[in-house]
């Protein structure tokens, strides 16, 4: 039940990175802003030159280019208001607001984590399954997973949402975070949040372990199929098809997975907000390095444009 003699609360602040002092407060802006510009730069870069390069247009390469969509509107729905309060401290931010950075914050966090899951199973049905390949991943195929995995994020941004500003908040408005999420809001709530820790534990089991355990069986098929091809190039053209993909999962999972699968006797949000600093603007990054510096097949295509750039008169 709601505390007697308390005041609904209308709006919170951020308390971020309120603790550092200005200069190394400042420092995080120049750092977090190049970060977050390359990433932005990095995921627009891909997404051109697979639409330009006609060798691209793979289904592979199509889940590349939605998973870089997907990871442009995540950074977009956070660091821009981190950002403004690395150098403005507390700053209010409407209940309505929060809501909103918290929904669009999920949908796309949750996007990225199937739309990883879709691209191992691309990897196993063209490694396992070359000569079906083309049947199973067909276009329409591709539409329906990007669709599949895009409505997944928005039913379970939806449910958690919900379940987070049904509860009162009363006098506790200052959230020990530098963005809205989950774990912070339901420590401020002014009433049992037992059943919505419990919600947002089942979700994190369907968003996190449910995609981690189908990666890790398609991994497993894959690799076993791996060491089966009798040339030693062609097992290595096979691992270098994933180390791309795998990379980016490993560290992705790695993180969420820190945060939000981990007992709340343990949780530091402290440190929960040290992590998230990783996934929210470090990790993003990851994606446009790691697949334009280790994908010959990007590379090359990236060479390819910038050559006739500079050819053209």
């Amino acid at each position: 039940m709601p505390q007697p003699n308390s005041t609904a609360v209308t709006e919170f602040l951020f308390e971020g990175f309120s603790s550092f002092g200005w200069q190394l407060r400042l420092v995080f802006f120049v750092v977090f802003l190049t970060l977050y510009l390359l990433t932005l730069s990095g995921n627009v870069i891909i997404v051109t030159i697979i639409h330009l390069d006609r060798h691209l247009h793979t289904p592979m390469y199509f889940f590349l280019s939605m998973l870089s969509i997907s990871e442009t509107c995540y950074t977009v729905a956070i660091i821009p208001h981190m950002l403004s309060g690395l150098l403005s401290p507390y700053q209010p931010i409407a209940i309505q607001g929060c809501a909103t950075q918290l929904f669009f914050y999920l949908t796309f966090g949750i996007n990225n984590c199937f739309l990883l899951t879709t691209m191992g199973y691309d990897r196993y049905v063209a490694i396992c399954n070359p000569l079906r390949y083309s049947v199973i991943m067909g276009k329409e195929a591709c539409v329906k997973f990007v669709s599949g995995s895009l409505g997944i994020g928005l039913g379970m941004a939806t449910v958690q949402v919900t379940s987070v500003f049904c509860l009162p908040f009363c006098d506790g408005f200052v959230i020990p975070h530098f963005f809205c999420d989950v774990r912070p809001l339901l420590k401020l709530a002014c009433t049992d949040t037992t059943v919505n820790e419990i919600i947002n534990f089942v979700v994190s089991i369907c968003v996190l372990v449910l995609p981690m355990s189908l990666v890790f069986i398609s991994y497993v098929l894959i690799i076993s199929t791996i060491l089966k091809i009798a040339s030693a190039e062609g097992r290595k053209k096979a691992f270098a098809t994933c180390a791309s993909h795998l990379t980016v999962v490993i560290i992705h999972y790695g993180c969420a997975s820190i945060i939000y699968l981990k007992p709340k006797s343990q949780s530091s949000l402290g440190q929960d907000r040290l992590i998230s600093v990783t996934y929210t603007v470090i990790t993003p990054l990851l994606n446009p390095i790691v697949y334009s510096l280790r994908n010959k097949e990007v590379k090359d295509a990236l060479c390819k444009a910038m050559g006739r750039k500079l050819r053209s008169p």
